[in-house]
């Protein structure tokens, strides 16, 4: 039933799993893992998509949408943190195929406080200050290049130095929070290092200095309102809240002082990097939208397939739990650019990304697939991401693929 009532709600097609080539007894088998999760206490609830050739094929709700809550609904609105980035990255993509921003812009030019950015360089337990080899680039916000940080990913001055700086906080605008950003050193030089950081936080400001708009709004007329995702947005409105997923607690990201995203109105700063709530119906849109299955096209082709590439050249050095051997990174995304290396079952050219709480999304061209999974777990979240790529490749059979994409008219 599940299937079918996400089949009218996200306007795609529902196909059985043979018909997608899927195994059958290992969707049981993910069927019994989230149910085993569940009962030992790990998560309160999931929700889980697979779709295929276009088609959604399995989809699987599991247990409570929040502690001692009711069953977990199809239309539940989970925190999706960082898997905001590609949404943002997305809205950005349109300004350049419409030739209003370049990638090889600088980001001094939107935003002249960076102007006198420099970077944060320690010796002996000091920390000083070394101008920049050469300005960060819009790229480098995309690609996590721009030698901006998080404060809550590493211990080094720097970082510490964000930590101070309480960057998650909602006291702020988007204007200050940026200008706060720009004031702080950076951890690295522009272009040399892969850190993951608030840079996109930084690139949805450019946005709304491009546009003159909230970055919500932007986001909604870009991209929410043309795929139909009703639910996703920067809040959850009082008329929404008992459809809003809970963990059993958001400690550990309060200890981390990240925004618990709690707001029921328009906050004061709407990050670019981490504010997203969104449902399995919406995501589901964005994802078919991406993998060229349905919906709006909001995207050519190819910019899609450029923004899914490694833009990770062998001069950034990458050192960062984050980005495991065997992945690169896109515009966006982390992209997978070898079979092996990296610790979980893949496929070259699939594109993806996580959030904090638990939520994660993949997207593999080869495999005519897109996968999601909605928890509201912070503390399990790596487990989470782990073990849903590797049951769903588990689950999945080659036979019939062409003949699925016969059925599409793509030969």
């Amino acid at each position: 039933m599940s299937l079918e009532a996400l089949s009218r709600s996200s306007g795609l097609a529902a196909a059985s799993p043979r018909e997608a080539d899927l195994d059958e007894a290992a969707l049981k088998r993910m069927e019994d893992f989230y149910s085993r999760l569940v009962g030992a206490g790990l998560i309160p609830g999931a929700a889980a998509l697979i779709a295929r050739g276009g088609k959604l094929a399995f989809v699987g709700l599991f247990g409570a949408l929040k502690p001692d809550g009711p069953p977990m609904p199809l239309d539940a609105i989970f925190r999706i943190y960082s898997m905001t980035k590609p949404i943002v990255s997305v809205a950005a993509m349109r300004l350049v195929e419409e030739g209003r921003l370049i990638l090889t812009d600088p980001l001094a030019k939107f935003a002249p406080a960076f102007e006198t950015a420099r970077v944060g360089v320690e010796r002996d337990g000091e920390l000083t200050l070394a101008p920049l080899k050469r300005p960060i680039m819009i790229h480098d916000l995309f690609r996590h290049t721009s030698g901006i940080t998080y404060g809550f990913t590493g211990g080094s001055e720097v970082q510490k130095r964000y930590l101070e700086a309480n960057l998650m906080s909602q006291e702020k605008t988007a204007a200050e929070h940026v200008e706060t950003i720009a004031r702080l050193p950076l951890r690295s030089q522009p272009g040399e290092v892969w850190d993951y950081s608030n840079s996109t936080d930084v690139l949805g400001r450019v946005l709304e200095i491009l546009e003159g708009q909230r970055l919500g709004e932007i986001l909604g007329r870009r991209v929410f309102d043309p795929l139909g995702m009703s639910d996703t947005a920067f809040f959850t409105p009082p008329d929404k809240l008992a459809r809003r997923a809970e963990a059993f607690s958001l400690a550990m990201l309060e200890n981390l002082r990240i925004d618990p995203i709690a707001a029921q109105a328009p906050p004061r700063c709407e990050f670019g990097g981490g504010g997203l709530v969104s449902t399995l119906s919406d995501y589901v849109r964005f994802c078919a939208m991406l993998a060229g299955g349905g919906g709006a096209r909001i995207l050519s082709p190819r910019t899609i397939a450029y923004m899914a590439a490694n833009h990770l050249g062998a001069e950034v050095k990458v050192d960062h739990p984050l980005l495991a051997p065997g992945n690169g990174f896109g515009l966006g995304f982390g992209v997978r650019v070898a079979p092996g290396l990296a610790p979980t079952i893949g496929s070259v050219g699939e594109y993806y990304w996580g959030g904090m709480a638990g939520t994660a999304f993949f997207i593999t061209p080869a495999e005519d697939l897109f996968a999601i999974l909605l928890a509201q777990a912070p503390e399990h979240r790596d487990f989470l991401r782990q073990t849903f790529r590797n049951l769903v490749y588990s689950a999945l059979d080659r036979g019939r693929l062409p003949s699925l994409r016969a059925k599409r008219g793509e030969g």
